[in-house]
């Protein structure tokens, strides 16, 4: 057995694509329009993941976009998806400048939460050991649920 992907449905191509390939620095690896079911498949990898991706179609997050509109909700409910992160800090600060709120802030230098437009919860670990706490993350409440 081989994993291989995560799928998640989303409601804005663009918003996530910024989200996840703008802010969290995933790479698209494959693009599947299918007019006759009505719908696109983005495939996204880690930058550590990506050439495994290419070659094995693994393991990646696949993003799925009904071109029908639907209303979708119960994200919470889904999880969420971990990534191991090089800064947790210099991530999150990126993140907070395009607008996006860190619900979990990493006051403890190691974890974070926050959530995509879709409202998907994911999860970033600092990698390795945790980074020395600091400002203004030490002192920031959470926000919302995560």
């Amino acid at each position: 057995m081989r994993y291989l992907h995560t799928m998640v449905r989303v409601s804005d191509v663009e918003a996530s694509l910024a989200f996840f390939c703008g802010g969290l620095g995933l790479e698209e690896i494959r693009r599947v329009d299918d007019e006759k079911g009505r719908y696109t498949l983005i495939y996204l990898a880690a930058p550590e993941d990506a050439a495994a991706a290419r070659t094995n179609a693994a393991p990646m997050v696949e993003l799925t976009y009904n071109w029908d509109k639907e209303d979708y909700s119960g994200g919470r409910n889904f999880g969420h998806l971990a990534f191991a992160v090089d800064n947790i800090y210099e991530i999150c600060s990126k993140l907070s400048s395009q607008g996006v709120t860190i619900n979990r802030p990493p006051r403890d230098g190691h974890m974070a939460f926050v959530r995509t437009p879709d409202n998907i919860s994911i999860e970033l670990l600092q990698r390795g050991s945790p980074l020395p706490p600091a400002e203004p993350w030490k002192s920031m409440k959470n926000v919302g649920s995560w």
